[in-house]
């Protein structure tokens, strides 16, 4: 025990050392039955006596102020118009790869849907699907989520990341956008040690795309990188084998941990019978090449052998119900509603930055009762930190409220380390300033100078805080700032937008205007500003950040409480896994 607790030693303290070899000592000496006494108080506190405890924080005054009317009322026709939008790109992306590919797949090929899969394979709870609008309007043409439907539900009670390939779309084959979306899902799995479940029914890679899909780090080989470093965190991951598995396809299921095929629909092979009668000139059919029966009883490619896709599922179910889970403790007591309806959200969502109302109001609509605990309220007042309860989860809040000012960035830096100190998850609401002024006097120069030391600071703090953070952005994720915040490159466990959300680097609506001219020269630049604007204009809409993947998904206002609680809860069913010693992956034969 000793040697292994000499790995807290700090270099280059030796009076803190001293002091850590002597409680270490002390801690081997008393030995595991006094670690009760030692532990936080916080550690074995339930969460229920944590919720009394809440009921004594202020409530946040939620009301709409009747001098901020006009601005809900244009946040409101706004977020109306992107919701509309929203629901049309949510209305194509359930459809698949269109209606007869879909007859195709379920009437020739006798397989079911992907969204039929899932309702098979899930718990009848809420799942989260991430980043539905993925793969649209793409440079190579329209790819209904990437191919793929990723998510987070429940399975058995255990909450797992879902990666489901979708034959209808494309046929099954893989794009670049799909690869980078099977990452993300693989990367939220490893982030947050979630079980991971592979339906499979792929046709393998796009070649004319394959310079963006093969050689590269990021690209298709880091899947099943990503497989073994998994399974060497001792994170389980199942594969069903429902369809297709040609070429990379085929390596998913074989470096799963435990694998079902499903008769007669199910195949596996590096090449199929097209590419043997190429090769060849023998005809040989699917089946005997790569099927089912091959697969369970020769190969051993596979480890269970279904009937039918129902069968498949229920074996899945089985397999996870064998896992060292204990079991999420379940809520007692319903948490308090907010006080004011979530639905006011839509006018709280700002149609610009100049439209921002006070961000206090967005949170009287998201925690446990309106209440909020604020740290520092006097201070720094254009970031709002402080502690609330999102339907019972404690969490910490950091939301914007104006220009990031040096005052406002040391107190969220100093809030951030306080929840990485005490293990609480961090909410960042970020509205981040489009631009901020440039210094025109020395002392401008040097306050500027002074805030991007603080912004600095809270950078790092957000970088090294050793807790779960969720970034939802409620308007603008611009610039430097954006960072700070907490963004995509801070890699946060999530990140959702509103519809009304933009990110760039700057605001296209708050361009400076091309000094007017006679001369031709003038009159170039100002053409060149308006196509450069057009272009940003296209580029930060939230639908478009959503089809890239810069993003987790695009989310109404009014579920944001419920996505915010569902993401709470995923991260926390880490503490509940029983972890083996072991540190090598399960080797297939």
């Amino acid at each position: 025990m000793w040697s292994a607790a000499s790995s807290l030693l700090l270099p280059g303290l030796p009076t803190l050392n001293r002091l850590l070899r002597r409680e270490i000592r002390g801690f081997c000496r008393r030995g595991w039955k006094r670690t009760g006494d030692v532990l936080p108080r916080r550690l074995v506190s339930s969460k229920e006596k944590y919720r009394r405890y809440a009921k004594a924080y202020p409530v946040l005054e939620g009301r709409i102020p009747s001098v901020y009317r006009h601005v809900f009322e244009e946040n409101l026709r706004n977020s109306e118009a992107v919701i509309k939008r929203y629901s049309e790109l949510l209305e194509t992306v359930s459809k698949g790869g269109g209606e007869n590919a879909i007859l195709r797949h379920t009437q020739r090929n006798k397989k079911l849907f992907v969204r039929e899969r899932l309702k098979l394979l899930l718990d009848d709870e809420p799942f989260l699907e991430l980043s539905p609008l993925a793969g649209l309007n793409m440079s190579y043409g329209d790819v209904p989520a990437a191919g793929c439907l990723t998510g987070i539900g429940k399975i058995c009670g255990v909450w797992c990341v879902v990666m489901a390939n979708d034959a209808t779309v494309k046929g099954g084959t893989i794009y670049p956008i799909g690869v980078k979306k099977q990452l993300r899902a693989q990367e939220i799995a490893m982030q947050n040690r979630l079980l991971s479940v592979y339906l499979v029914d792929s046709g393998g890679a796009f070649l004319p795309l394959q310079s963006e899909l093969f050689p590269d780090k990021l690209h298709g080989g880091r899947v099943f990188y990503n497989e073994a470093i998994m399974s060497a965190m001792r994170i389980p991951q199942v594969a069903v084998v429902c369809g297709s598995c040609v070429a990379g396809g085929a390596y998913v299921p074989t470096m799963a941990e435990e694998a079902v095929i499903v008769d007669k629909i199910g195949t596996l092979f590096l090449a199929g019978p097209p590419l043997v009668k190429a090769a060849t000139g023998e005809y040989v059919s699917a089946e005997d090449l790569g099927g089912a029966k091959l697969h369970s009883k020769v190969s051993g490619c596979t480890d269970h052998f279904a009937a039918s896709e129902k069968e498949a599922y229920e074996c899945i179910r089985n397999i996870i119900s064998t896992l060292n889970y204990n079991p999420l403790p379940e809520e007692v007591a319903e948490p308090d509603a907010p006080l004011y309806s979530s639905d006011e959200l839509l006018g709280l969502a700002p149609y610009d930055y100049r439209y921002t109302l006070p961000v206090k109001l967005v949170l009287s609509r998201l925690m446990d009762g309106s209440r909020f605990q604020e740290f520092k309220a006097n201070y720094g007042t254009t970031l709002v930190t402080g502690f609330g309860h999102v339907e019972g989860h404690l969490v910490g809040i950091v939301a914007s409220n104006g220009e990031l000012s040096q005052d406002a960035s040391l107190k969220g830096c100093h809030f951030v380390q306080l929840c990485s100190q005490r293990s609480i998850p961090l909410l960042f609401l970020q509205n981040t300033a489009p631009h901020t002024a440039e210094p025109t006097s020395i002392s401008q120069a040097e306050a500027h100078a002074n805030r991007l030391k603080a912004q600095a600071s809270m950078m790092a703090a957000v970088a090294c805080a050793a807790v779960p953070k969720i970034t939802v952005v409620i308007g603008g994720s611009y610039g430097s700032e954006s960072y700070v915040m907490c963004g995509r490159s801070f890699s946060p466990n999530f990140l959702f937008l509103w519809p009304n959300a933009r990110v760039a680097l700057v605001d296209s609506r708050h361009f400076p205007p091309v000094p007017r001219g006679g001369d031709s020269d003038c009159a170039g630049d100002e053409s060149e500003l308006k196509r450069l604007k057009e272009k940003l204009e296209e580029e930060s809409s939230a639908f478009y950040s959503s089809a890239r993947l810069w993003d987790d998904g695009v989310i109404l206002p009014q579920n944001t409480r419920k996505v915010i609680a569902q993401c709470l809860e995923i991260v926390e069913q880490q503490k509940h896994q029983v972890v083996s010693p072991c540190r090598y992956p399960v080797i297939r034969m």
